[in-house]
Formats: C-alpha cells, structure tokens, sequence
C-alpha cells in the first residue's frame, strides 16, 4: 500500500506544486501538505501527530533560502532532526541539488533518512521510484550518485556499535532488544533493532549478518 499521507517541504513553490502534483496524477495519493518553510513543516507535522493522524513521509530539500520571518529551523537536516526526536519512524526522502557522496552518506547514517534524489532533468520520476523502494522499507539513492566514491563513507555513532557488538557476540535481535532495555538504552524495540540491522546491511553492502561482521572487522569498525 502507498503512503496517504505526505509532507513536502520544498522553499520553491513551483517545486512544491511539481511534487504535489506528480504524486497525485501518478500515485493517486491525495492527502497532501506542502509548506515553504522549515518551521512551518515541522509545526505542520507535530500538530498532525499529537491528533493522532500522523504524517507516514516527509519529503524534504536540504536548503532553504531566509525570508522575511524569524526561523528557528533553518535547514532540511535540522527539520529532520526535529522530526525524528517526535517520530523516529517517519520515512524520509531528501530531495536536493547536492550531488557530493561525502555529503549525502551522513544523510544515512546520521540523519537515517530513507531516500536520496538529486534533483534534475528525471528527479520526478526517481521521486516516483524512491516512494515505491521506501514503502517496501528499501533505500533509494539516486543512480547518478555514487555513495562509494566518498573518502569517508559510513560514519557509525555509538548505538549502531553497540548493536554491532552484540551481533558479533552471537546475540539475535530480539536479545539485543531486552539487553538495550536491561541497560535503558532507546530507542530498544525489536523492530526498531531489526530496522538498524538492515540499515547497516544496506550501508555496507552486506549479504546476512555474518557477511555484514565480516566486512565491519575487515575494515577496523568494529
């Protein structure tokens, strides 16, 4: 089943309408929001979430250009942020010009975004394909953009270490969910474990998870 209900965060509103109306014509989807600001997206989601009618997807630029109001988010990554503190299992696309590995691959590991389009000539019909790969909880990246050319490619922060360890010691999912609630470490739910899991299969290019340790003791992660 498709998303029904859709965030675009876009500071174009050409762009915005573009996005709106290909999801609509191509997707039928019709529960669609747009908000040319960081601020108002972010106000615009949590309004939705405390009624209990959340948003399933935010579809988000990187950049947005200061207008003539006060903003306390000034950036796609911080209206992330702010979105995952709320809802960390929003799906998020980020749909931007920046076409530099270096910069995209944080969006995946730091930010845990979903899906990558750069934006040109086919960004809309790879928007279209980046919704149908993240509904079925898949990655989606852009095929012009290269993740393994940049220097430094998977950043991993102490959580997914953590995990990794317990992985590597020969613990499933669901023991290492009850070790991460033993220890009062959160986000600790089996799916939200089983979601790290395949994340890291997707960043590393892993097979199953002892393919997945073999490559992270190869290269020094773990």
């Amino acid at each position: 089943m498709m998303f029904k209900k859709i965030l675009i965060a876009e500071d174009f509103q050409d762009t915005n309408k573009g996005i709106s109306d290909a999801l609509a014509d191509r997707l039928q989807i019709e529960n669609l929001h747009e908000e040319l600001y960081c601020d108002k997206a972010f106000n615009r989601f949590k309004v939705a979430h405390d009624q209990g009618n959340p948003f399933d997807l935010l579809i988000t630029d990187l950049t947005f250009k200061e207008g003539l109001i006060d903003r306390k988010l000034t950036s796609g990554k911080e209206l992330i942020q702010a979105v995952r503190k709320i809802d960390p299992d929003i799906k998020i696309i980020v749909n931007s010009m920046i076409d530099d590995p270096s910069e995209i691959n944080p969006l995946f590991t730091a930010q845990k975004i979903n899906g990558y389009v750069c934006k040109g000539r086919n960004s809309l019909n790879e928007l279209i394909s980046a919704l149908h790969e993240v509904r079925q909880n898949r990655t989606f990246v852009s095929p012009q953009i290269n993740l393994n050319n940049a220097e430094n490619i998977i950043e991993m922060d102490k959580y997914d270490i953590l995990i990794l360890k317990d992985l590597a010691d020969g613990y499933t999912k669901k023991e290492i969910s009850k070790r991460l609630k033993k220890k009062r470490i959160y986000p600790n739910s089996e799916s939200t474990v089983n979601k790290k899991v395949s994340q890291l299969f997707d960043d590393f290019g892993a097979k199953n998870t002892q393919h997945l340790i073999a490559k992270l003791i190869k290269s020094g992660k773990i």
